[in-house]
C-alpha cells in the first residue's frame, strides 16, 4: 500500500488527462486579467498626467523667468531715465551751486553703472548676488531690513485712517440745533476747542 505512487494498473495517468478549469476558475482568471489591464491603463494614465503636469510647470516657470527678466530690463531703463533727469538737474545747478551739481553728477554716474550692470543680468544672477551678499554681510542686511521695517511701520502708523478723517470733517460743521456757539467755543456738539 504505497499511496505516493500510482498503481500501474490504473486506467489513465494525470498527464494523459487535459485540465479543464471550472467556470468559477475561468471567471476568476478573466477578472484577474481585466484588473491587471485596468491597473496598467491607470498606471499609464497617471504617468501621462505626471508628464503633462511637469511640462506645464516647466513652461510656467520659463514664462515667469522671462517676465521677470523683462522687468529687470524695464527697471534698468527706469534707472537710465532717472540718470538723465539727474544730469539735467546737475546742469541747472552748475551756475548756482557747483558743489551740489558735482555730487548730483557723481550719483548719476554711479546710477548709470548700476543700470548697465542690471542690463546684462538675469533674475537668477541677481538672486545669486543678493544671496552671496547676505552670506558675507549678514549684520548689514539685518540692519537694513530692520530699518526698512521701522520706516514702513512709521509710514503706516502716521497715515490717518479713513473713518477718522471723515469724523473730523463732520465735526467741523455747525448744524443748527446740534449745539450752541458761546464765547468763541462750540458747546453741545463735537467741537470743544478754541
Amino acid at each position: 500500500m504505497n499511496s505516493q505512487h500510482p498503481r500501474p494498473d490504473s486506467s489513465g495517468s494525470s498527464s494523459d488527462r487535459s485540465y479543464t478549469p471550472s467556470p468559477s476558475q475561468e471567471a476568476r482568471a478573466r477578472a484577474g486579467e481585466a484588473a491587471s489591464k485596468i491597473a496598467d491603463t491607470a498606471r499609464e494614465a497617471g504617468d501621462q498626467a505626471k508628464q503633462a503636469a511637469s511640462s506645464l510647470v516647466s513652461d510656467a516657470a520659463k514664462q515667469a523667468k522671462g517676465f521677470l527678466n523683462m522687468q529687470v530690463t524695464a527697471g534698468a531703463d527706469m534707472v537710465g531715465h532717472v540718470v538723465d533727469s539727474a544730469r539735467v538737474a546737475a546742469d541747472n545747478l552748475d551756475q548756482g551751486v557747483p558743489q551740489l551739481a558735482g555730487l548730483v553728477r557723481s550719483a548719476a554716474d554711479r546710477a548709470e553703472e548700476f543700470s548697465q550692470d542690471l542690463r546684462g543680468r538675469t533674475v537668477e544672477d541677481l538672486i545669486s548676488t543678493a544671496s552671496n551678499f547676505t552670506r558675507k554681510q549678514p549684520a548689514l542686511v539685518f540692519g537694513l531690513a530692520s530699518l526698512a521695517g521701522f520706516l514702513a511701520f512709521r509710514i503706516f502708523k502716521s497715515a490717518p485712517p479713513e473713518h477718522h478723517a471723515e469724523h473730523e470733517q463732520g465735526s467741523e460743521r455747525f448744524e443748527g440745533g446740534a449745539g450752541q456757539f458761546q464765547g468763541g467755543q462750540f458747546r453741545g456738539g463735537q467741537f470743544h476747542g478754541a
